[in-house]
């Protein structure tokens, strides 16, 4: 029996555990990287190791996200940020440089290398043959200290791809198809790995998007084999000793198969507010629309925006609608500005934003009240935007360039298939890494403005816990619905001025009557449905609940990405044994637990008194966990292991 490519990756870097699937495993990781917007507090738990330097073959820190600096707090954060990389060892890639996912795949991605980010779309990397994986920052921070990442030993679900996409068909609407089939829920705990000879026709930065976006099917990470594509993307970055074939063997066993023709393939659109709400475009078409962004990390590359480029070239776009394009990074921008895309982007009446996650993460270009807003980026979930009342659909390049020259939402495949620009991947991309500061040797004084405050402490888990249930909430609540992002992340590096907005736009009063409870000694529990934490890793949505109280989340299912940072900051993930409790308990009734700490450690079952009545409900974590929310944290537990010597017993 042969071994798929993921397995034979995961199998060089295991360092504990054994690899079937099913099993907890600790995997080597070999890069790290942090944006602003999570690496900030990233750092801050990093020093508080007392590490002198990073152990990892290469950690980048990005400035991406808080790159619209209005006030202090982004800036001294980007101060911060860029002097901890000359002490610890950590690469600092500045504002302007680009969204870290995109330069990281131009600049440091290494084909059969892991990497773990402390952003959900590291992924993006596993469209060079990478094992990339999004996690909370205080999981990367470990990682930075030499420390294993834990994994659940995956199922392996194979996507064969055949055939070759039709003209104004791409690699996006490949992405949004999967979404179809696999949706966003019930995929936790696998890997998506893409073979078959429709590969063969994928650019680099097709597959990228193609992984990058599989962040929202809920997997671990998606993967790519590393072949001649991959080596003459690198050859043109300059890289190309850095590319090695990887393959799966011919007789490699997959837990599921699932074949896709792309001659078969029309264009889609996810539409509000879901990633896998499907519709083919030909269904939709001729909708007014009142904005289309293109950029994010998911479609920002040079082969993405050239493409745009061809389709409005001399043409103009839609007076009525706002047209708005960002690179992905500061390489991309400088190609299309020199070979004149740029200027046929602007003259079509574009608005140039800077390489940046921006639109994407709610950092600017909200649509209009009730807008109907096309984007090219990866998620649409409500409220995202920046307008709560934004109906975001999301699509390839092509369609959205489309569309804004019309003003609406308009088929590709209405237009002649001679139209379709076939842009290539150059032979050589223009190379400049001034804006990447490497390391020194010299120690130089760590800059900490006035909104850089503490990691967060957590106090060791108590054996018997009073509370009550401070909210409850539905299905697919996502880490946006828990911390908003936006004009609110310049708080990510002062906990308890951003733990004044969790759950801002579902219960307003939450954190003010969360924290009131807290000083009175009333711990907070909240009920969750199916997903629960899907969507972006930021650790926050753990951090600030913790400093508000919660001790318990009790959920019909949840992320992984989540529930992992849950766990890491103390908070008990626990799951329904029957679902239907869910409907029995309400928000304000009581609850009490006691001796917890027992039933932590030898039990699957915890058991629950709420308003009067006894309820069991199923513990969400692996053994080693158990010790992490025992010592109520994993900065907790790490710095326990460090000062014992020692590997705590399982």
């Amino acid at each position: 029996m042969g071994y798929s490519l993921t397995y034979k990756i995961l199998k060089e870097h295991l360092v504990e555990g054994e690899l079937q699937p099913g099993n907890e495993i600790g995997i080597r990781i070999d890069q790290t990287l942090t944006q602003d917007a999570t690496g900030t507090m990233a750092y801050l738990q990093f020093e508080a190791m007392n590490i002198p330097s990073v152990k990892t073959e290469l950690s980048v820190s990005y400035v991406d996200h808080n790159t619209l600096q209005m006030g202090f707090e982004n800036a001294d954060d980007h101060k911060y940020l860029q002097t901890m990389n000359s002490n610890f060892g950590i690469y600092y890639s500045g504002a302007g440089n680009g969204i870290c996912h995109q330069v990281h795949l131009e600049r440091f991605g290494k084909p059969g290398a892991t990497l773990l980010g402390s952003d959900s779309h590291t992924p993006t990397g596993g469209g060079i043959g990478m094992i990339a994986i999004g996690a909370g920052g205080l999981d990367v921070a470990a990682a930075m200290g030499g420390g294993p990442f834990y994994i659940t030993a995956p199922e392996v679900i194979n996507i064969i791809l055949t055939g070759k996409l039709r003209p104004w068909v791409s690699a996006k609407d490949i992405i949004l198809k999967v979404l179809d089939i696999l949706t966003t829920k019930g995929n936790v705990g696998c890997i998506v790995e893409y073979t078959g000879p429709g590969i063969k026709n994928l650019t680099v930065p097709e597959r990228a998007t193609i992984t990058n976006m599989g962040a929202e099917l809920g997997v671990t990470t998606s993967i790519f084999p590393s072949d001649g594509e991959t080596k003459k993307f690198l050859d043109a970055q300059s890289r190309g000793g850095s590319w090695k074939e990887l393959l799966p063997d011919e007789d490699a066993i997959y837990d599921r198969t699932i074949e896709i023709d792309l001659s078969e393939l029309e264009p889609l659109v996810a539409c509000p507010h879901s990633p896998d709400n499907i519709k083919k475009i030909s269904e939709l078409k001729g909708m007014k629309i009142d904005q289309v962004a293109i950029g994010s990390c998911t479609n920002s590359s040079y082969k993405d925006l050239k493409t745009v480029a061809e389709i409005v070239k001399g043409k103009k776009v839609d007076p009525e609608i706002s047209f708005i394009v960002a690179p992905g990074s500061k390489q991309v921008f400088e190609m299309i500005a020199r070979d004149g895309a740029l200027a046929d982007i602007i003259s079509s009446g574009a608005r140039i934003m800077e390489p940046a996650c921006g639109f994407c993460i709610g950092a600017g270009q909200a649509p209009v009240t009730g807008g109907i807003s096309l984007r090219t980026n990866n998620r649409n979930f409500e409220g995202r935007s920046g307008t709560k009342s934004g109906q975001i659909y999301l699509l390839s390049p092509e369609s959205a360039a489309l569309s804004a020259l019309r003003g609406e939402l308009v088929d590709p495949l209405d237009y002649p298939e001679n139209d379709y620009p076939s842009i290539s991947i150059p032979d050589k991309f223009i190379i400049d890494d001034s804006l990447i500061i490497p390391p020194s040797d010299k120690k130089t004084e760590i800059v900490r403005g006035p909104n850089i405050g503490d990691p967060p402490y957590t106090e060791p888990l108590n054996d018997s816990i009073k509370g009550i249930i401070g909210l409850k909430v539905g299905d697919k609540i996502t880490t946006d619905h828990i911390m908003p992002a936006g004009p609110r992340l310049k708080y990510r590096s002062n906990i308890p001025e951003y733990s004044r907005f969790v759950f801002e736009n579902v219960d307003p009063d939450f954190s003010e009557r969360t924290l009131n409870n807290k000083e009175k000694g009333i711990y907070t529990a909240i009920i969750g449905g199916v997903s629960y934490g899907q969507g972006s890793s930021r650790e926050h949505a753990a951090i600030c609940p913790m400093y508000l109280g919660v001790r318990l989340v009790i959920v019909k299912s949840f992320e992984r990405i989540h529930s992992g940072n849950l766990v890491n900051f103390g908070i008990v993930p626990l799951t329904f044994t029957n679902e239907d409790d869910y409907d029995k308990i309400k928000p304000g009734d009581a609850f009490e637990i006691s001796g917890l700490i027992d039933m932590i450690g030898k039990s699957n079952s915890i058991k629950i008194d709420i308003a009067g009545r006894a309820y069991d409900f199923d513990l969400f974590a692996t053994d080693r966990q158990r010790g992490i929310l025992i010592d109520g944290g994993l900065l907790n537990y790490t710095k326990n292991l460090l000062h014992s010597g020692m590997r705590r017993p399982r």
